[in-house]
């Protein structure tokens, strides 16, 4: 019996590349409903009054709706080989990988808004959706990889789902 060595670049792309490709499309599109939503509500666009010079509740706001398209996109599409039957287990470690993430951009946010004093609505947008975001990502990437849809053989009504 022989087995044919696949190559390495073959072997980044399966176990890493894809992944990080396919969680990029899922974050810019997550992105786009973080960042709308922040500003929708940050420009009281949706006339809620209460959202005038929030930033930090727009953020909050804004990422959770972020954090729940992002898990759909990622469960049914990114990691869609990795995902596990117990659907509500996966959901909360998802949730509490976001909330790190999160925790990150609303920090930048905070120290942007309130210790440097930047409150205008162009600095809000670099500080918590431009650096915090990005290493908010970071951690998120991780952690969604390695913890939450990490492989789990063995483990009793978590073998993972295959298309």
């Amino acid at each position: 019996m022989t087995t044919t060595a696949v190559p390495v670049p073959v072997r980044l792309w399966r176990n890493l590349l894809s992944y990080v490709v396919k969680f990029g499309v899922v974050g810019l599109f997550g992105v786009a409903v973080d960042v709308g939503i922040f500003n929708l509500l940050r420009l009281d666009l949706l006339d809620t009054h209460w959202w005038i010079n929030q930033a930090l509740g727009a953020k909050v706001i804004s990422t959770s709706a972020a954090i729940i398209f992002n898990w759909l996109g990622n469960r049914y599409w990114t990691f869609r080989k990795d995902r596990h039957k117990h659907i509500a287990r996966e959901f909360v470690e998802f949730v509490s990988a976001s909330l790190v993430g999160m925790g990150v951009a609303l920090a930048c946010l905070w120290i942007s808004h309130h210790v440097l004093g930047l409150t205008d609505l162009v600095s809000d947008n670099i500080a918590g959706n431009v650096i915090g975001l990005g290493l908010g990502t970071l951690v998120r990437f991780v952690l969604y990889r390695y913890w939450v849809w990490r492989p789990r053989p063995g483990e009793v009504g978590e073998a993972a789902l295959r298309d």
